[in-house]
């Protein structure tokens, strides 16, 4: 384990670092939900919407919902999770690439759900990503872990494998672009206990 990575609570000045893992940890999925959002003026950026979004109180998976994990003097990753509660039925999409993800979702309810889990790029592979995991798998409280993933994310699937997560369910993603690499969204569970 990372002893030399300490975890703590994000704060709403995170707000900005936040959305930079969020867009990282969604390969850029993020960005582009947040760069529709610029066009109706909201923000001048994506990550400006980002940033605005992560700073909110009250709403999944902003800077309450988040820790952050500090290694060699930096702020090296974070997990954004929450309990995903009923509620999450009555959600829509309103863009077509955010379908098959909801649908995921919706079947993860009642569920403690891990929305972001991220590490910046110079600090993988020496145990952070494993470490904010199982922080995320303490907050769950005994309650099954969910989490939503591409099929091609290799390094991913390997972690959440090794610390009991399997397979519930896939669905085909929705290409952003015309030349977008196909994959699938693959809803992982940890079961309770």
């Amino acid at each position: 384990m990372a002893s030399f990575a300490a975890l703590r609570p994000a704060e709403r000045r995170d707000a900005a670092e936040l959305a930079i893992l969020v867009d990282i940890g969604s390969h850029g999925f993020a960005s582009w939900l947040w760069f529709a959002e610029v066009a109706g003026g909201s923000a001048d950026t994506p990550l400006e919407r980002g940033r605005m979004k992560m700073s909110r109180d009250g709403a999944w998976g902003n800077w309450q919902s988040a820790v952050i994990a500090e290694a060699y003097g930096e702020i090296a990753g974070t997990a954004v999770g929450y309990a995903l509660g009923g509620e999450i039925g009555a959600v829509a999409a309103d863009r077509p690439a955010l379908g098959p993800v909801i649908a995921l979702q919706k079947q993860a309810a009642g569920n403690w759900f891990i929305g972001t889990l991220a590490v910046y790029r110079h600090l993988r592979g020496i145990g952070i990503g494993k470490r904010l995991l199982g922080d995320q798998i303490e907050k769950a409280d005994g309650r099954a872990v969910s989490l939503i993933t591409a099929s091609d994310n290799e390094a991913a699937l390997a972690l959440y494998g090794k610390n009991g997560f399997s397979q519930a369910v896939r669905a085909e993603a929705v290409p952003l672009f015309e030349n977008s690499r196909k994959h699938e969204w693959v809803l992982l569970t940890r079961l309770a206990g």
